[in-house]
């Protein structure tokens, strides 16, 4: 490393940003940089306490941020090229936001006074923010960089988290100053509402019978957080689901076993229609994902009642605390055994001739996941009967998409084994989406990241043939097919591995994947296995 850059320097405003951000605990940047940015840059080469992670594509680099502070529990910061840079990082913005993750966006803009020239990369920066992030600033000059990073970093952990966009001016980088390092204020919660603590506390008591149901995200997922709602239903009578999307989840052997509510609108209408009250814990009131004709937006029954005991923004678990003492629940619940009707995955049968498909797959996962895993999930179709299936495997975390914008899971699965370097990350992955940030692969051999990445490989958008179904659009012919179908050419998920720097395997039943599965848990860095469908 070129040694002159770090001597005799005066400190600049990129300086100081990155001292503000280690000192306010945000030391890992998910970065693709450009030439606004380029004295950031050196100065990240001044500072060896942030540990700089290269994406290849500015949506690996928002969908890794997110996957590092779900697990991290803090933010980490990106560093994005002006605005068409962060426009491609805006889906998995997007994800970040629907999961209510902390993350500082670095957004490098065109020096102040060449603004009017408007330049070829010149854009409306903050207009292209603002859908995606909580939080949207501009540092004006060099002297309000510090205060205005640590503005990004308490609006990004307060609330309930949040995707929060600095934007800055090549000169306020580049300028010489005499500030110091901001320490941001500390994260702010929302008081309970004590008239939702006694509606809720009312709901439970007048559920005794089942028809009260305690519908829990975000916080509320994590052991302790299960293990107190479990305790108040038993108390109550009341039933536990998870939000259909959920940002992190700790599940297995050993926890509160919980089923979340079904993508698909008949089921969740089916599953929810007993239910007379919803008492809201970091979650919101389901709906369906899209407008199917003939079908409701809402999946609660008509006259369902709906109380908000913890809205974003809360302390769940403060909240759940309030709740337990209320109808006198204890902290631990009797009973964490998995609901009735789960399916044992030593009925599997581990030959050859066993097919690889959903159920199957997911009977295979329940026995193979690791103690101490990190799941990623971006099956979206394949991968509907994992969760039923392993509420009794090894005890893991489980991360999914949260906004519905694919290309999420390879990024997900890189920032989370940045976060957690000891345990092993699996991504469950389809092979459509994959293909939107595949370049997360090449990060992943670049930092020698412990992530074992399954292709589920079905050649097809499946989900897209059955939302063809479901809104009644007919039978697809061959101009639908063509924008529906994968096989043509056929994806070599094995060479587009190895181009990116990692071993793969190809493997098409389950005896095969089985092998390949536990050879790879044995080893260390990443891999990928292709399961054909």
């Amino acid at each position: 490393m070129d040694q002159s850059n770090k001597q005799d320097h005066p400190t600049n405003g990129a300086d100081v940003l990155v001292d503000t951000l280690l000192a306010n605990e945000v030391d890992v940047c998910f970065a693709n940089p450009g030439t606004s940015e380029m004295h950031f840059v050196a100065a990240l080469d001044r500072k060896p306490r942030m540990r700089c992670v290269l994406g290849l594509f500015e949506g690996v680099v928002s969908g890794a941020a997110d996957g590092y502070a779900r697990m991290a529990d803090k933010p980490a910061c990106t560093l994005l090229h002006t605005g068409p840079g962060m426009a491609n990082a805006l889906a998995n913005m997007h994800n970040a936001r629907r999961a209510n993750t902390p993350m500082v966006n670095i957004v490098g803009d065109h020096a102040s006074y060449h603004l009017h020239f408007d330049a070829p990369l010149t854009s409306d920066i903050e207009s292209l923010a603002r859908p995606m992030s909580k939080w949207v600033g501009r540092v004006r000059n060099v002297n309000e960089v510090a205060q205005r990073a640590a503005e990004a970093i308490h609006e990004s952990r307060s609330l309930g988290g949040g995707v929060t966009t600095l934007i800055l001016p090549a000169d306020a980088a580049w300028s010489s100053t005499s500030a110091t390092p901001v320490q941001a204020r500390s994260n702010e919660t929302l008081a309970l509402d004590g008239d939702a603590l006694r509606r809720s506390v009312a709901a439970l008591q007048a559920g005794a019978d089942g028809s009260t149901l305690i519908l829990l995200s975000g916080r509320a997922l994590r052991e302790d957080g299960l293990a107190l709602a479990q305790s108040i239903a038993e108390r109550t009578g009341a039933h536990l689901l998870a939000q259909q999307s959920n940002a992190r989840t700790q599940r297995g052997k050993g926890r509160v076993a919980i089923e979340r509510i079904p993508y698909s609108v008949d089921l969740a209408v089916k599953l929810l229609a007993p239910y007379k009250r919803v008492v809201l814990v970091n979650a919101k009131a389901p709906v369906a994902f899209f407008a199917y004709p003939g079908k409701p937006g809402s999946m609660l029954a008509p006259d369902c009642e709906v109380i908000q005991l913890s809205p974003l923004g809360t302390d769940a678990m403060d909240s759940l605390r309030h709740l337990a003492d209320a109808v006198g629940a204890g902290a631990r619940p009797q009973s964490l055994q998995a609901r009735p009707g789960q399916q044992p995955s030593d009925q599997l049968d581990w030959s050859a001739a066993t097919p690889i498909n959903p159920q199957t797959f997911a009977q295979a996962m329940a026995a193979l996941i690791p103690d101490n895993a990190i799941v990623c999930d971006e099956t979206v179709s394949s991968g509907r009967d994992f969760f039923r299936y392993t509420m009794q495997a090894a005890p893991h975390d489980y991360l999914q998409i949260t906004g519905g914008a694919i290309g999420n899971g390879i990024p997900l699965a890189t920032g989370a084994a940045v976060a957690c370097p000891d345990r092993k990350v699996v991504l469950m992955q389809a092979d459509g989406s994959a293909m939107y940030t595949v370049q997360g692969l090449w990060t992943q051999a670049r930092e020698q990241l412990d992530v074992l990445n399954i292709i589920l490989s079905n050649r097809t958008y499946a989900i897209l043939r059955g939302e063809f179904k479901s809104v009644g659009a007919g039978t697809p012919g061959e101009n639908a097919c063509r924008m529906l179908d994968l096989d043509n050419p056929s994806i070599n998920w094995v060479q587009m591995a190895n181009a990116s720097g990692m071993e793969a395997v190809r493997v098409s039943n389950i005896a095969e994947f089985g092998a390949a599965m536990r050879s790879a848990l044995q080893r260390k860095g990443p891999f990928l296995i292709e399961a054909v469908l």
